[in-house]
């Protein structure tokens, strides 16, 4: 599987969107819930999975969508999988490091 990585600088450190490759430019809705991947906010680079978790290691924040994106996180023990929302059957899930 493939992903799509932006990088984005904050003042508060490195925000990392990892999204699967295939669902990048789709839009996804459940009642007021939306991940519309349209947006520039998904678009970046694409990256393999050892790529990701190196990427993956450095960021302060992390935005994970698919399923793929979000069980890297789940497999290197930054996300709890009781945290993950799903909307459409999409996984999403937010983490920040402190």
């Amino acid at each position: 599987m493939d992903y799509i990585v932006a990088k984005k600088q904050s003042q508060f450190g490195m925000l990392v969107v990892v999204t699967d490759a295939d669902i990048v430019g789709k839009k996804f809705e459940e009642d007021r819930l939306q991940l519309d991947l349209t947006k520039k906010f998904y678009q970046g680079e694409p990256k393999t999975k050892e790529e990701v978790k190196q990427i993956m290691m450095t960021a302060r924040h992390l935005h994970l969508t698919g399923k793929g994106a979000v069980a890297i996180g789940v497999e290197m023990e930054l996300v709890d999988p009781k945290k993950i929302i799903f909307i459409d059957n999409v996984p999403h899930a937010e983490i920040m490091n402190e």
